[in-house]
Order: structure tokens, then sequence, then C-alpha cells
């Protein structure tokens, strides 16, 4: 490589990190392998932390954030800029973690939901039916306050985490925790009226 060469590599590199994730994005789906590399980079801690939230085990929590990203790149294409980068790649690791815990549970290897979750319920049927009914009332929220709830209920992820990962600010959050938990107090007790 030439030393000119070499000064346009770096300079090259140096600006992809100025860019924006969204600038990223644009470049990655045009075909830049390189760009799609440096917004794994970038995510790489906090999509980590997020998969080993879930599974608990550090060599499962890297095979799930690898998984992430390799979906993220297969899901590109789809990303329409409607939210942060960070916000969307989150709700793939999301995806990909909830996908392989259920898998998991279908054969019998874990416990998906921790028994402290039957507190959100406001009446409480029978206990063996609180995960499912929970899980499927959370299900039925908007997408980023079942995200938020799933988080701090059933994963203890503290809200700075919380706020971290979602990109937006405390106060934003408390906001969407407060109606994410009016909605389903609504939701849950349609269900058991339903069920009763």
């Amino acid at each position: 490589m030439t030393a000119t060469a070499a000064v346009w590599q770096h300079k090259a590199t140096a600006k992809m990190v100025d860019d924006s994730d969204f600038v990223l994005v644009d470049r990655a789906k045009a075909g830049e392998t390189e760009a799609f590399s440096e917004l794994a980079l970038r995510h790489e801690r906090v999509v980590y932390n997020l998969a080993y939230r879930f599974m608990r085990d550090p060599g499962l929590a890297e095979d799930m954030a690898q998984e992430a990203f390799l979906k993220a790149f297969r899901l590109l294409k789809g990303f329409r800029g409607d939210c942060s980068f960070s916000t969307w790649l989150y709700r793939v690791t999301t995806s990909v973690c909830l996908t392989e815990l259920n898998r998991r549970k279908r054969r019998g290897e874990i416990e998906l939901l921790p028994s402290h979750a039957a507190k959100l319920a406001t009446d409480q049927p029978e206990a063996s039916d609180t995960p499912e009914l929970i899980r499927r009332c959370v299900g039925q929220l908007p997408d980023r306050y079942a995200t938020i709830v799933t988080l701090f209920y059933l994963q203890e992820v503290s809200y700075e985490e919380i706020a971290e990962i979602m990109k937006i600010p405390m106060g934003t959050l408390k906001t969407w925790m407060h109606r994410a938990r009016h909605q389903l107090r609504k939701i849950v007790e349609k269900e058991l009226k339903s069920h009763g």
C-alpha cells in the first residue's frame, strides 16, 4: 500500500467514526460492509450486555449477540429510520434472545419468567396461570411499552440501563412506564373477566 493510499484509508476510517448511525446504515444498505462493521463496533457492548441480561451466561450472551448482529444485517434493508438505529437493534436483540429462551423453555431447560412477575397482575388467577397470563398481556402492549415492561419486570434491568439502551431521557422512560402499567392493568382486567 502506498503512503497516499494509507492516508486515504485512514481518513475514510476516521470519517466513518464521525458518521451518524443513519449515515452508516445508508452506506451499509448500499453494500458497504465496513459501514455495518462500524455500527457493530459502536453497539457491541450494549448488545452483549442486553443479551447477558436475558441469558445470564457469558457464552450464551456472546452467541446471542452474534446472532443479533447477523439478523440485523439480514433485516437492515427493512430499517426505515422511524426510530434510532440503537432502538431498532435493541428490538432485534430482544427478539433473538426471547426466541432462544422460548426454545429452551419448550425443551424444559429453563423457566422463562421469574416468580415475582406475578406482581404485575392486579387480581391473581390460578398461580400456575400467572406467567402465561402476564406474557400474553404484555404482548398486547405497543412495542416500546412491551419492551420496557419486559426489561424492568421480567429481566430486572434498572431504569438507568433501560434509558441507555432505548436512548431516551429518564423522564420519558418514567412517562412510558406509567402509561404501560396503566394499559397493562386494563388488559389484565379484561383478560381476567373474559376467563372468569
